[in-house]
């Protein structure tokens, strides 16, 4: 998609498409996701677009000036997405833990846009209300600035990092995927005990554990952590 900005007055588009709906950006973000979906990132152009929205690819310029622009919008909707719904309960630990895990979720939902999207910082209204969220979440706790940030940090690119790990391996075909799972079993489950005593004695849980994400427990890991963190911990 080349880049071409348009007049803000410009960008507004009445007439239906070819479909019978009205152009919207809303309308443009929710079918690049079924298209990246569906497609990967090869999806992700005007010519396709507009084709699935029945509209000129032209008339994506007066929502989207490129093909980036619509990527920071499909990346700041799945950040959107993990906060519908949720709300405060004031204890921090329960409600960073909420946080990330409907993050690593969001972007689980739709893992070939996820690994378009995980790793960019969009400046847009859903990220904007994420950062302030999670700050306002370890401030009201008394954890002093400087911490906050670097527990913000840290807690951030940990969701992210395994989000896109974890989308990584979704996005496979169903084929690698599975000869991947399967290597436990054909490789690791028949590695000797002389040779390799330790994964022949945690072998039944490594295989079994494996198959999830790891998030869950590593984000319990940082939970605890910070906790040590804390003003009152370290008081004690």
């Amino acid at each position: 998609m080349p880049e071409r900005v348009v007049p803000e007055a410009g960008r507004r588009r009445r007439r239906p498409t070819k479909q019978g709906a009205v152009l919207s950006e809303r309308l443009i973000i929710d079918t690049a996701l079924r298209l990246i979906a569906q497609h990967g990132a090869a999806a992700l152009s005007a010519r396709r677009l507009g084709a699935a929205l029945g509209a000129d690819p032209s008339a994506l310029y007066r929502y989207f000036r490129n093909t980036d622009a619509l990527l920071l919008a499909l990346s700041d909707e799945l950040v959107g997405r993990a906060q519908e719904g949720w709300t405060a309960t004031g204890d921090w630990r329960t409600d960073l833990r909420t946080i990330g895990l409907r993050i690593h979720a969001s972007y689980q939902s739709n893992p070939q846009a996820a690994l378009l999207t995980a790793h960019r910082t969009t400046g847009r209204h859903h990220e904007t209300r994420a950062v302030e969220t999670i700050l306002a979440t370890l401030r009201s706790a008394g954890f002093p600035d400087a911490l906050a940030v670097r527990i913000y940090h840290a807690f951030v690119d940990q969701a992210l990092a395994f989000a896109a790990q974890d989308a990584a391996a979704l996005a496979l075909p169903d084929a690698a995927r599975a000869a991947d799972e399967e290597v436990w079993h054909e490789v690791y489950g028949r590695l000797s005990p002389e040779t390799h005593p330790n994964i022949a004695a945690t072998f039944p849980l490594l295989a079994a554990d494996m198959r999830d994400s790891g998030y869950p427990f590593a984000l319990e890991l940082m939970l605890g952590a910070v906790a040590a963190l804390h003003p009152a911990a370290a008081a004690g």
